[in-house]
């Protein structure tokens, strides 16, 4: 196998995964996995455009000489069973990294997959820390943990909110629940304990029983783990009953959906997520192309896309594709990547991973703290 000299191919994208009949013996199959279908497929859009994005420059860089690199996109939905079955299709496709998933609750059953057949997982965004608490050598997550995430929210609302009246909601999912469970934790230790602890079913379109009784129990401020569309529905339905709370949730609501479900009543609504890559002057070009293709560079399309890179950094060190030994050059030195160092410890976590505070105003996200 040869590499590292230049050369000039595009990149593919290859549908679910069926492979074309035109690849080459020297094409190396890659795979960003999560919701291109279902209640969140923004972000599954935002995770293929940054695989795709990553796909095409580093085979137009020619790192890999005439090894070109091809993309699958696969769909778990969000679904753990579906997850399973494509960490098991990928498997016998003969990938050789998965961008993916998700949602925490697929992300962690598919890991098990991966690991099994020595195949890198690098997720953009699962949070929930038993992804990498479990000795697995070949996974690995570029976002952050929500042992840190939920600190970062639980912090502000003791520093903004410690007089008001608190709700803690979550949709039972890993991700939610976990999340949620943290901020109360942090809450709790710090003296403060929320006046409402209650869990509601996902998929929903009809909040109002949960918004009446926040509204009847006088609810300042409510945090809620869950993800962007319910999170929309239950803002919006707050505002029509003037609830009067604010609401305060973790990362999924980065994302324009967010602001299409829950529309002109978002304003206000605070959540957690990575430092905005977007502005880091090493994502400039590649904020750029996306823009003039009509992508959206928001969210979680960097850390996807410095997923694919860091990987392509540690196979160059490697001077192989093979996955534990690009495991152990991930974990050997730090990585330059579109949104900023990426140093990956013991487990797979980025260690240098952090989260800021942010609110929806006007259509737009600004930092808060």
């Amino acid at each position: 196998m040869a590499f590292f000299s230049k050369s000039s191919v595009a990149g593919a994208v290859v549908l679910a995964s069926v492979l074309v009949s035109v690849a080459s013996a020297d094409d190396i199959y890659i795979a960003v996995a999560g919701p291109m279908t279902g209640s969140n497929a923004a972000v599954g859009a935002q995770m293929q455009y940054g695989a795709s994005a990553a796909v095409d420059d580093l085979n137009s860089s020619g790192v890999f000489l005439d090894t070109k690199i091809r993309l699958i996109v696969a769909d778990d939905a969000c679904d753990p069973k579906q997850a399973v079955a494509v960490a098991n299709r990928l498997v016998s496709d003969q990938v050789r990294l998965v961008v993916g998933h998700f949602c925490s609750s697929s992300s962690i059953p598919a890991s098990d997959v991966y690991d099994e057949a020595a195949i890198i997982q690098i997720s953009s965004g699962s949070t929930n820390p038993q992804l990498t608490e479990r000795g697995l050598k070949t996974v690995f997550r570029i976002c952050g943990r929500d042992d840190q995430q939920g600190l970062v929210a639980a912090d502000y609302i003791l520093r903004h909110y410690s007089k008001s009246k608190i709700a803690i909601l979550d949709d039972k999912s890993t991700a939610g629940k976990g999340i949620a469970d943290v901020v109360a934790s942090r809450l709790n230790d710090a003296g403060l304990q929320p006046l409402m602890r209650q869990s509601y079913m996902a998929g929903e379109k009809d909040y109002t029983a949960l918004v009446t009784r926040l509204k009847r129990e006088a609810i300042q401020i409510a945090y809620i783990g869950g993800y962007y569309t319910e999170i929309g529905l239950i803002v919006r339905q707050a505002a029509d009953a003037q609830a009067g709370f604010t609401v305060m949730a973790n990362d999924p609501l980065m994302t324009g959906e967010f602001w299409a479900i829950a529309s002109g009543t978002a304003n206000g609504t605070l959540f957690t997520f990575m430092p905005d890559a977007t502005k880091r002057p090493e994502a400039a070009d590649v904020v750029a192309r996306l823009k003039a293709s009509s992508k959206s560079p928001e969210g979680y399309t960097l850390y996807t896309y410095a997923a694919v890179q860091a990987w392509a950094d540690a196979v160059k060190r490697a001077g192989s594709f093979n996955a534990l030994r690009v495991a152990k050059e991930l974990r050997s030195q730090e990585i330059e990547t579109v949104v900023g160092q990426v140093r990956f410890d013991a487990k797979g976590d980025n260690g240098s991973a952090a989260f800021v505070v942010n609110r929806w105003r006007d259509h737009a996200v600004e930092m808060v703290e």
